[in-house]
């Protein structure tokens, strides 16, 4: 997905383009990061990263 911004200090927040739906913001944890180049790499998997996600809204 695409970064839209950090959230607060423990959240990336992704674009809702980058949502199934292309309607809401989904939210992962910067825990979730494994490097940053020109790219956002995580240490899950697409499958996990959305079996997980946050989504707007939930707090």
């Amino acid at each position: 997905g695409k970064v839209d911004h950090l959230e607060g200090s423990d959240k990336i927040k992704l674009t809702k383009q980058s949502s199934p739906d292309g309607v809401h913001h989904h939210f992962i944890p910067v825990g979730w990061i494994d490097h940053v180049d020109q790219h956002v790499h995580l240490t899950k998997s697409d499958a996990e990263v959305t079996a997980h996600w946050q989504h707007e809204g939930i707090k």
